[in-house]
């Protein structure tokens, strides 16, 4: 498997230059035991309660992009702390990416509180999902029962005047709803990627795939 290094301390002092290399020594070494092929090694010295890190937005460019398997760690303390931390647990399931740690010498070993903060989210982003996706439908029914006709929309995005169809990877939208991302964590990331596109428009494709 393909594998991203990821180090943090969470201070800018010299001091810790040491400890981010110790990180990446026993990373290294994780990897050699389990056969991983390295392809990055992203090191940040910044607060774990911050969300908005350059190397996390990193990380997750090469797993969604699929250049990378798993993520190697020394603790999960490293990935982030608080809510931080179960943001990007949750973020990192849904998409599939198995998490190794130096001091399990192994996969990650969620505590069980931890584990049941992730179900409780799980649980509530599903019941959300629904509700969105039910909205939806009732207001679809409602708009075609009052005459409004969807095919023909459909059949005329790409001859809209003055408009250029988006183009994006249609594939990748594919593959990230098997993993059962919403259409604007999807949209969130293919921006990332570099499309500029909404969650309206993937939504919108997305669709006109399932009817071909």
């Amino acid at each position: 498997m393909n594998a991203i290094i990821y180090c943090r301390v969470s201070t800018d002092k010299s001091t810790q230059e040491t400890s981010l290399s110790r990180q990446k020594e026993e990373l290294q070494k994780l990897a050699r035991q389990n056969g991983f092929t390295i392809i990055a090694c992203i090191e940040e010295q910044i607060s774990g309660y911050e969300i908005n890190r350059d190397g996390i937005y990193e990380m997750l460019d090469y797993f969604t992009s699929n250049r990378a398997d798993c993520l190697l760690i020394q603790d999960e303390t490293r990935l982030g702390r608080g809510n931080t931390k179960i943001a990007l647990f949750h973020h990192l399931k849904k998409l599939d990416i198995p998490i190794f740690t130096a001091i399990h010498e192994g996969e990650l070993e969620l505590s069980e509180s931890d584990s049941m903060v992730l179900q409780i989210v799980g649980i509530v982003e599903e019941y959300q999902r629904i509700i969105h996706n039910t909205k939806i439908k009732r207001g679809m029914k409602k708009a075609v029962k009052e005459g409004y006709k969807p095919q023909n929309n459909l059949s005329r995005q790409d001859k809209a005047p003055g408009r250029d169809r988006i183009s994006f990877p249609i594939e990748e939208v594919i593959r990230l709803r098997e993993k059962n991302l919403t259409f604007e964590e999807i949209a969130t990331t293919l921006n990332g990627l570099g499309y500029s596109v909404s969650k309206a428009t993937v939504h919108r494709r997305f669709k006109e795939f399932q009817n071909t």
